[in-house]
């Protein structure tokens, strides 16, 4: 199950800052948001406010999972890009180091998910009630043991990109909650949000927002 929380205390990075958004590189195994409790209060979200008193909550990334985030600084920008997120028009990229070889070397995954309620936060993959999930993904390299891969959401569920590596019998190396035996003996989740491709709150421009991954 996942560890005791001992956020990483490295200095917020900023990546893209005006007067309507932020974008940051979270480290992995810091929240997105509080969690239940004050030993969780220590969060992406509460660090961005330090420094930007207005930024507020768009979207989240796991716990576990590093990489790029958007915030508002305003409540028009955070209605603005959470349209986008809503009507699936921003595009996420993540790259990850799965377990074993995936073949073939490119392919979409469609299976949908909902919460495992015994084991929450688990969820599962559930042909009757789960919502839909849909992951495009492609074979970057391959060596005997790992494949690492670009993975390409289409939908936002609850540990999606998770669910999907595994089912197909590939979890996530450094995975909690997924990954067991020698797949879950990795210092971090091998998960990473690369890239973030959205359109401007003010004016309505194509943007593209970047964090090379640190694996």
């Amino acid at each position: 199950m996942e560890s005791e929380y001992n956020p990483p205390q490295d200095p917020l990075e900023v990546l893209h800052e005006d007067h309507e958004i932020l974008v940051v590189n979270k480290p992995a195994g810091l929240l997105s948001v509080p969690g239940k409790g004050a030993h969780l209060a220590d969060c992406l979200l509460a660090r961005a406010q330090e420094v930007f008193p207005t930024a507020l909550l768009v979207h989240r990334l796991d716990r576990d999972t590093s990489g790029v985030m958007v915030f508002g600084l305003s409540p028009h920008a955070q209605r603005h890009l959470g349209l986008q997120f809503e009507k699936r028009q921003v595009k996420k990229t993540y790259v990850a180091r799965v377990w074993g070889q995936l073949s073939p070397k490119s392919g979409t995954v469609d299976l949908p998910l909902i919460v495992d309620w015994p084991n929450r936060p688990r969820q599962k993959v559930c042909h009757e009630t789960g919502r839909e999930a849909v992951t495009d993904w492609r074979v970057l390299r391959q060596n005997a043991g790992e494949s690492r891969v670009r993975l390409m959401p289409r939908t936002g569920r609850s540990h999606q990109l998770r669910v999907h590596m595994l089912a197909m019998g590939h979890p996530i190396l450094g995975d909690p909650l997924y990954a067991t035996g020698a797949a879950a003996q990795y210092p971090r989740l091998m998960l990473h949000s690369e890239e973030l491709r959205l359109r401007h709150p003010d004016g309505g421009a194509g943007m593209r927002f970047r964090a090379r991954p640190p694996f």
